[in-house]
């Protein structure tokens, strides 16, 4: 196998995901920030794959020592250096999660559910218990347990697909348009900073991330035809889960307008 097969076996999550009917769901600011409120599971579990690719892949731990692949490693605390302390809107640095809390914020979306949940992943210190016991919507417990699913079995090339595979980066592009078209039907709700982080996404992602984030998925399956078998089933997986976070979210903006 290779990345094209595994880019051809995708196609059909991909074409469902953007041709998925919750883009014409979004039609007022209640709409958009019912979106927000979910969608920022992803925004945050994304965070910890990056770094289970990092203990993997890179030193994190002493005494040091040089790892196998210097470009890999290299990609990977890159990537780490952007999301963990990007610039932000007003110029400091912040997360990229911390980014989306923020801009959350400024256009009036509750961030009380996530850091609520935040505060049981602390308490309970385990994960999996925290997203049984929560009352997230059944897919977005199935999105967030399939993520760290896969970091618990800790197989590298699996990590790298589902962070590869699995963050459909022609989303970033349709909601920034999303934004700017909300930007001006709108006025009165502040999305400068919600236009700003999808934009460095796509910033990041197009010309450099991307490329070599697929490149780090071809060394770790290198000759491997179980690996790259993994790899492909996890890139599947991957963005049906995305597209089960998507169902959920649209069922919630259509159960919104029934109650309304």
């Amino acid at each position: 196998m290779s990345i094209e097969s595994i880019n051809y076996s995708i196609q059909p999550q991909k074409a469902i995901l953007l041709q998925h009917p919750l883009y014409q769901k979004i039609q007022t600011p209640e709409d958009l920030l019912c979106f927000l409120e979910s969608h920022v599971y992803a925004v945050w579990d994304f965070m910890s794959l990056l770094k289970a690719l990092q203990a993997n892949l890179t030193c994190t731990t002493t005494p040091w020592f040089a790892t196998k692949n210097p470009a890999t490693r290299y990609l990977i605390n890159e990537i780490v250096l952007a999301e963990e302390s990007d610039l932000a809107w007003n110029g400091e640095r912040l997360s990229h999660f911390e980014m989306y809390l923020n801009a959350m914020k400024a256009c009036d979306a509750s961030t009380f559910q996530i850091e609520s949940f935040l505060e049981n992943v602390t308490s309970t210190q385990n994960i999996f218990v925290s997203i049984k016991k929560s009352d997230l919507h059944p897919n977005i417990k199935a999105f967030l347990d399939f993520t760290f699913r896969v970091i618990e079995e800790g197989k590298p090339h699996e990590i790298a697909a589902a962070f590869t595979f699995g963050r459909e980066d022609l989303i970033p592009d349709m909601f920034t348009a999303i934004l700017k078209n909300f930007q001006k039907n709108f006025p009165a709700t502040d999305l400068n900073q919600l236009v700003y982080y999808f934009e460095r996404h796509i910033a990041l992602d197009a010309d450099d991330h991307g490329p070599k984030a697929l490149q780090m998925v071809a060394e770790l399956c290198g000759n491997d035809e179980i690996k790259w078998k993994e790899a492909n089933e996890i890139a599947i997986l991957a963005l049906e889960k995305r597209i089960g976070l998507w169902n959920a979210i649209e069922e919630k903006i259509t159960l919104k307008e029934v109650i309304a």
